[in-house]
């Protein structure tokens, strides 16, 4: 699973997600993307969860690129 290698302190503050992402909104590799319709965080897990369903589905036929890290756990 993805987690920040090294952080100053264990617990997080929430705070909050605001607007809209600007910078990776297109699909940079690859020919087509997925797009979340909600502005949510996501955890390691559910990232994780999603790879494996991704590989199983597509098996060798493709290749999955991930642009996202939970920063927060």
């Amino acid at each position: 699973m993805l987690a920040p290698k090294k952080v100053k302190y264990r617990k997080m503050q929430k705070g909050r997600i605001r607007g809209v992402a600007t910078r990776a909104v297109g699909v940079s590799f690859g020919e087509w993307g997925l797009k979340s319709l909600e502005a949510k965080q996501i955890t390691a897990r559910q990232i994780e969860a999603c790879r494996i369903g991704l590989v199983r589905s597509v098996r060798k036929a493709g290749k999955i690129w991930l642009r996202l890290f939970p920063d927060k756990p």
